[in-house]
Parts: structure tokens; C-alpha cells; sequence
């Protein structure tokens, strides 16, 4: 029925479309338009919604009198994105670069809110400007902030740096509301030039200094979602806690380990290894999750609204609940478990000679950890070793089959940014104890190759089979960042082979070994990395430009990610003979949509991932106020300086806190030039700061330059918080 409803709405979308497209159409209001297509009075509510989706997918517009019309070329529609100072931006679909709106030509647009903009003929500065010419759709509902309380009246501080106005809030709407508290807002007017915004608060969240409040008003800043509803619950209940006898066949003997951080709960892939002659028999075991969550079911619908789990610094959002991701999809230690497997053959140049993708029951025989590995093969380390003294040589073999493939993808180009991320440590009330580099090892890189392969594997097969998939692509980077990374390049005797307008990431990955070791590595590898693109999901296999190679998807974590678990739900119908023509023309329809929803779960998960780091390195760095610390000129712009210390804290130095001179900004070069004394401070530079101050609702840290050499900077890698 559902599917149904969908059908006829899409179709009175392009009848739509078709009318306003035709030469005699005259523009017309809703009404007339309605009269015009025969639209029957009790069908006149469904007829409006059908011309508010077209407007907001940008398919119709409509003038400043109410009348609708097809799109004009100067007149785009796209989302608005707020800034504190007034200004904004707009993000148009399909388009690389966003709109600049400057602050007069706001109009009145909130953050999020869905726009009509006009382009400005002759403005193009660093980007193309835009005026907002009408307000299609509002998108923040909802706002989380600081509440801040008058006689009569309060106001939310929004703690989204982006919407840069406070929330009016009438006394009888406050909720109980005190100074202090952490509160979400839904918004009731948006306000205008002369008026704030006005709201009612809808939820306390708590005092701003309890703990777990911080974390818990990210998660509601960014819709994340927490508990899982009753329905959704109640399904995964009925499923059973061991695999069926009816699931049994298929039972595959062969030693195979997980390979996990100690901390893993949900583990969705494991490895077996063997070599026999000069080829390698490599399996790629993952978690069948698509036997338990069957399509449409509320997990499903549940499972591709979040799109993906989200790892904050205390605690895992999953995509799936516990039932499922800990217990039956969990591939645990010495129990069955329903998969799919990736077996492959690879010779010694890391060819894959031959492979079969199957349906299979495996049984993990031991939970291996990062650790454990790298101290057997890396440390050598005597206990550990005879501890797992049956499975050592099959470790030393995957050291040996990661390292054959990592050298054949870095020859064809594999561009491998190799950036710490950071490991924080909380203490039980959730405040940060640690902040440390989680730096790879050897047992990371042969699970990270190992499913490399096998991802590639996977999406290359279904390539050829030419049947709906989603494949994980990387667009090549855009010819005019490349073309400004190469002339600031030349300052340092570098280039960048080019070919017309396009680059071959081999050239890339030549750059980054032609300055391993050198003070500006670091400096060169952020800015290559800012002028990439950002991976996403698509139904069009076009290849993945980071990696090098034209066949890639995700395949390897269905527990944690959608696309994922989609895809298993293809390999499987497939490898069973069910994809009739209904079916794949099922899929061509749905995929599209999913591929674009979870590219869009993935960037909300990454950013409040970003958030929650940046919140607690902030308070970490309140007992740290006054001390200095040896670090690294991580980024400079117009207002300043940043600096990443080793832990991985970054914090900034504002420009008119740079001593002994008044410097500019010269963005060809990337340097802060001091006009009198011609003193530079550059990208990768090592400089030695002094914490002057945090600011945890903003999340920033402020430095200043330490010139006083009897003053020690920290230089380890991770310090802990003193006592």
C-alpha cells in the first residue's frame, strides 16, 4: 500500500513537471493550477504537498506572487547554512562549491532552513554570491542551548556556533527552567530583522555541570537517535540467541581469529589464512546480518534511518540494537554463526587469481586483540607467543599477505594519509583522565588490507554482473584545488604531475614519499587531504581515487553500517537465484535513495563524533591553563594560528597575540608574514605555546607563543591529567 502511495505521488510530480515544462504554459497560483488540472477539491491537501516536495527538490519554483513556474537558471535551490557574524551559505546539490550569501542578503534565512536563491551576475570573489529570495522550508525545529534567565523572560544560547541568534523564551514557557540548565527549545517563530526568534522549552537535558549532560546535548543537537522504539525491540527479542538446525548447512572447517580492539563488543568480521605452494588462500568472514533483519521489518526501516552507529568518546549510538549487534551477529569466540565469505586465492604479487562469495556457517576459534597480535609479531613477546603457539604461523603469514598488498596498492597509487586519531580516557563521571595518539600497528594494517581486498573483491564482481549495488566511490579531486596545491607546492621544490585538468593519484602518493621525513611533511599532507573530495555512497560504480582503484564498496561491517547490510541482502538473493526482474527493478528504484541517506548519516555521525572530541580535549585542557607544551602549526588563516599538540589537542594562537610585530595573512604561500621584521610562521612548523584559555562551549582552546626558554614544554605523546 505504502509502495503504492509512493508510485502515485512520484507520478503527479512529473505530471507536474511536464506541464510547467510545456511552451503555452503560463505561469499560474496553486489554485488556478489546481482548477487547471482537474484537481478534485478533497485531493487539494495532497496536491499542495506534491508542489512542496517539487519545490524543494528545486524541480518548480515560484515567483514572488504565488505562482509556480519551471526553474530558472539564475534561481537555485539548496539548504542555507548560518554564520554567528551574519553571513552564510548555500548548499545546492549536485554542485561542488557553495553559494556565499552575504550578510544583507540573508533575508532572513535560519541555519538549515531549505532556500530559494538568486545568483549575483558579477559577484564572484573567493566563491559565487547568492541572495535568498524566499524561504521554502524551515529545518531546525528543535534547538539545544544554555538557558539564561531574566525577571520576566529567558533566552537559549544556542550552543551550534552556526545559528547566531539567542531564543527568546516567555516565562510561562520555560518548562522550569533555571540558569544554568542545558535545555532543548522548539522553535515557535523564527523571527525577523527587528525580532528574535521566540521558542518554548521542551526538554531539560540537566545542569550544565553534570555529568554526562555535555555529551547527552550533542546527541540531541544532532537528531542522533538513542533508545530504540517498542516495536523494534520487540522484533529483536524474537530473535533466537544460536543459529537454527535449518541454517546449519554449509559448516565451514577452517582455523579463523578475530582480530579487534580489547574493547570490542560487536564483532563483525573474521579472518582465516593458509598457503599453499605460492598462493595464499585468504577467507573474509562477516557477520550475515541480513538473515535477521529482513527487509521493510521495523529493525530495517529502523536500522536505514540511522544509517550508521556512531562512536562517541563515552559511549556507542548502534545502529542495531544490543540483541543483535553483541549477541546473535556477533561472530564471538567458539560459537556458530551465520556469515558471508569472501574466499579468495592471491599470488605472490597480491593478485587475486581466483575467489568465490559465499553463504557459509563459521565458527571463530580465537578472539584475537590488536595488542596481542603486535606483541607476537612486532614485539616477539615470549609469553604471548606461546600462549597462541598454534596460531603464530598463521599470524606470520598475514603479516606477510598484508604486506605483498599494501605494496601492490601503493604502486598503483593508493594514497594512504596516515594521521593519528586520538584515544581519550574518561574517569567514571565521564571527565577526561588521558588524551593520547591511537597510532596503527601491524595488527591493524593486515585486518585494514585484508578488508580492503575483500571489499574490492565484492563490488568488483557485482560490477561485472551488472545488477543494482551500492558502491563506496571517491570522485577525483577538483582541478582548481589541485592547480592551487601545485603552485604552493613550487615554494618548496615539490610539483604535481598533471594530466590537462586531472591528476592520477599516484602522483599523490609519490609526493607524500618524495617528503617523508621532512619538516614539511605535515604541512603537505593537510593540505593534500583538504584538497580531496569526500568518499561517498553512490549506485554508480565510478571508481575510488584515495585508493586507486575502479571497484570498491562496503561490504565488510553490517552490523554497524547500512549500505552494508544492504548489499548482503543483494549477495544473498542473488547467490540464491531470486533476483527476478521485479526484484532488481525493485532495487534500482530503492538504492538510489539509501545511498544518499547514508552518505548523509555518515557525515552527521563524523561530526558529532568531531564534536564530542573537541568537547572533552576542551575541558582535559582547563587543568592545563598556564602550562606550555612543545607543538605543531597545524592550520593559519586570516584570525590565526592554530597548533596541534602531540596529543592531538589542537588550539589556537589569535593573530594579535603573535609577539613582536603586526602580521598578515598571505594565502598564496600559507604563511603569517610579520610586515616590519619579516618573521613567518608557517604550516608544520614546530613552535613551543602556552595555554591562556578554554572555552568549552565553543570548544576552543586559546594559546599564545612561549618565548621564555626557561619555561619546559611537554613533548610526550600523551600526558595524563594531574591529580
Amino acid at each position: 500500500m505504502n509502495q503504492e502511495w509512493n508510485e502515485k505521488f512520484e507520478r503527479r510530480k512529473e505530471l507536474i513537471c511536464e506541464l510547467l515544462e510545456d511552451e503555452m504554459y503560463v505561469p499560474l497560483k496553486e489554485k488556478e493550477l489546481a482548477a487547471f488540472m482537474q484537481v478534485a477539491k478533497e485531493d487539494r491537501e495532497e496536491f499542495r504537498k506534491v508542489l512542496d516536495a517539487l519545490l524543494r527538490e528545486g524541480k518548480i519554483q515560484i515567483t514572488a506572487k504565488g505562482k509556480y513556474r519551471k526553474p530558472d537558471e539564475r534561481l537555485l535551490t539548496g539548504t542555507f547554512i548560518g554564520n554567528a557574524r551574519g553571513f552564510g551559505f548555500v548548499e545546492i546539490e549536485g554542485r561542488e562549491e557553495d553559494l556565499y550569501v552575504p550578510e544583507g542578503m540573508v533575508n532572513n534565512a535560519f541555519h538549515l532552513d531549505r532556500v530559494q536563491v538568486e545568483l549575483m551576475p558579477g559577484k564572484r570573489g573567493k566563491r559565487q554570491e547568492a541572495a535568498v529570495r524566499k524561504i521554502l522550508e524551515h529545518g531546525a525545529r528543535q534547538i539545544v542551548g544554555t538557558y539564561e534567565q531574566a525577571s520576566s523572560f529567558g533566552f537559549v544560547i544556542p550552543d551550534n556556533g552556526k545559528i547566531g541568534r539567542d531564543i527568546f523564551v516567555p516565562k510561562e514557557r520555560s518548562g522550569g527552567a533555571v540558569n544554568g540548565h542545558k535545555v532543548v527549545v522548539e522553535l515557535t517563530d523564527y523571527g525577523d530583522e527587528r525580532h528574535k526568534p521566540e521558542g518554548k522549552i521542551v526538554e531539560i537535558l540537566g545542569h550544565i555541570n553534570d555529568p554526562g549532560v555535555d555529551i547527552l546535548s550533542i546527541i540531541k543537537g544532532y537528531d542522533l537517535p538513542t533508545a530504540f522504539g517498542e516495536k523494534v525491540m520487540n522484533q529483536a527479542e524474537r530473535i533466537p540467541d544460536e543459529v537454527s538446525e535449518a541454517d546449519m548447512a554449509g559448516l565451514r572447517d577452517m582455523r579463523m581469529v578475530t582480530i579487534d580492539g580489547e574493547d570490542a563488543k560487536d564483532l563483525d568480521d573474521a579472518v582465516s589464512l593458509s598457503k599453499e605452494g605460492a598462493l595464499y588462500h585468504l577467507g573474509v568472514h562477516i557477520a550475515d546480518v541480513s538473515n535477521y533483519v529482513q527487509e521493510n521489518s521495523a529493525l530495517d526501516r529502523e536500522a536505514a534511518e540511522r544509517g550508521t552507529s556512531v562512536y562517541l568518546v563515552d559511549r556507542v549510538i548502534p545502529m542495531l540494537p544490543h540483541k543483535l549487534s553483541n549477541g546473535i551477529c556477533s561472530l564471538n569466540q567458539g560459537v556458530d554463526r551465520l556469515a558471508l565469505s569472501c574466499l579468495m586465492t592471491i599470488d605472490e604479487k597480491g593478485s587475486v587469481t581466483d575467489y568465490q562469495i559465499v553463504e557459509s556457517v563459521i565458527r571463530v576459534d580465537r578472539r584475537m586483540s590488536y595488542t596481542s597480535v603486535k606483541k607476537i609479531l612486532e614485539d616477539h613477546d615470549e609469553g604471548e607467543r606461546r600462549e597462541y603457539e598454534e596460531l603464530v604461523p598463521m599470524f606470520e603469514l598475514m603479516e606477510q599477505l598484508a604486506a605483498i598488498l599494501r605494496k601492490k596498492r601503493h604502486r598503483r597509487g593508493s594514497i594512504d594519509f596516515d594521521f593519528p586519531e586520538t584515544k581519550i580516557l574518561l574517569d567514571e563521571d565521564g571527565h577526561p583522565e588521558e588524551i593520547r595518539p591511537y597510532e596503527r600497528n601491524v595488527a591493524t594494517k593486515i585486518i585494514e588490507d585484508f578488508m580492503l581486498i575483500a571489499n574490492e573483491t565484492v563490488a568488483q564482481h557485482f560490477f561485472w554482473l551488472e545488477i543494482p549495488f551500492v558502491y563506496r566511490t571517491h570522485d577525483n579531486p577538483d582541478p582548481e584545488k589541485i592547480m592551487k596545491l601545485s603552485t604552493f607546492l613550487h615554494n618548496f621544490g615539490y610539483y604535481i604531475k598533471t594530466s590537462g585538468e586531472e591528476v592520477h593519484p599516484k602522483e599523490i602518493q609519490k609526493l607524500l614519499d618524495t617528503m617523508e621525513g621532512t619538516p614539511e611533511e605535515m604541512l603537505i599532507s593537510r593540505l593534500t587531504l583538504r584538497s580531496m573530495k569526500q568518499a561517498r555512497y553512490t549506485v554508480e560504480c565510478s571508481g575510488h581515487f584515495g585508493l586507486a582503484c575502479q571497484y570498491y564498496c562496503h561490504f565488510t561491517s553490517p552490523i554497524r553500517r547500512y549500505p552494508d547490510l544492504q548489499i548482503h541482502r543483494i549477495i544473498r538473493e542473488q547467490l540464491r537465484g531470486r533476483l527476478s526482474e521485479k526484484r532488481l527493478e525493485h532495487y534500482q528504484e530503492r538504492l538510489p535513495g539509501i545511498a544518499e541517506r547514508s552518505s548523509k548519516m555518515e557525515r552527521r555521525a563524523e561530526e558529532a563524533e568531531r564534536e564530542t572530541e573537541k568537547l572533552k580535549k576542551a575541558e582535559y585542557m582547563e587543568g592545563h591553563i598556564g602550562e606550555v607544551f612543545e607543538g605543531v602549526i597545524s592550520g593559519i588563516t586570516s584570525w590565526g594560528i592554530y597548533v596541534e599538540l602531540p596529543s592531538t589537542v589542537e588550539g589556537m594562537i589569535h593573530v594579535s597575540k603573535l609577539p613582536g610585530d603586526y602580521f598578515v595573512y598571505d594565502e598564496k604561500t600559507y604563511e603569517m608574514v610579520g610586515q616590519d621584521t619579516g618573521r613567518k610562521y608557517r604550516l608544520g612548523e614546530s613552535v613551543r605555546v602556552r595555554v591562556d584559555g578554554v572555552e568549552r562551549m565553543t570548544r576552543s582552546i586559546d594559546f599564545s607563543i612561549s618565548e621564555d626558554p626557561e619555561e619546559g614544554g611537554k613533548e610526550e605523546a600523551g600526558w595524563q591529567k594531574k591529580r
